[in-house]
């Protein structure tokens, strides 16, 4: 039945929204529904093909065409819009993670703000993070002495225990530097570390 597969993608949006991780893109449901699309779009070239002749043809005084006519087009115009709001949401999803350093999406690379996105992006979401990244740090160099992706709420504590679930490498901090390795466990001050908290390096304790 025509806009079965759009019921099913925007079911699966929906149950997304409360994934901890953006999983990969429907990419057999968008094409059955873009290839229903077309089948309808063909549909209706064929109804009004006549009339664009001929005006007086059959399909201007049969009920029954008109009414083919319009559930076509009302179901064509349904299904562009569940792939829009789809598609919506998941770049709405992608932006929100570079904003918080690459959390909420699957690890497939070596980590960091770019490389977070992993293999449940398209190429044409990795390329719209990689993009939105640059000029996420075009804009944040601007105010080199404000983080603007840090958390809104002010911490309950300055230290916090932390453990390290995958290497770091060395970061400075107002006490000095420290190596975070993996299976490690640090008493830091979490404004040094919230970035890695937010990014999945590091997992805060207690």
């Amino acid at each position: 039945m025509y806009g079965d597969a759009a019921n099913k993608l925007i079911a699966h949006a929906a149950r997304t929204r409360s994934l901890p991780t953006l999983p990969a893109p429907q990419t057999e449901l968008i094409a059955s529904i873009i290839a229903e699309t077309r089948s309808l779009q063909s549909t209706v070239n064929t109804l009004l093909g006549p009339a664009s002749q001929d005006p007086s043809s059959s399909i201007i005084n049969d009920p029954g065409a008109r009414v083919q006519l319009l559930t076509a087009y009302v179901c064509m115009r349904r299904n562009k819009r569940c792939l829009m709001a789809y598609a919506r949401g998941r770049v709405e999803r992608i932006a929100g993670s570079v904003w918080e350093g690459g959390k909420g999406m699957s690890s497939g690379g070596d980590g960091g703000e770019e490389g977070a996105e992993g293999g449940n992006l398209s190429p044409e979401e990795e390329d719209y993070a990689r993009q939105y990244a640059d000029l996420l740090a075009a804009y944040k160099g601007r105010w080199t002495d404000v983080d603007l992706t840090g958390s809104l709420e002010p911490p309950r504590d300055l230290f916090v225990d932390v453990r390290v679930l995958r290497d770091a490498g060395e970061i400075q901090t107002e006490y000095g530097t420290i190596n975070l390795t993996k299976n490690s466990q640090f008493y830091v001050r979490q404004g040094d570390v919230e970035r890695l908290i937010a990014q999945g390096y590091l997992q805060k304790l207690g």
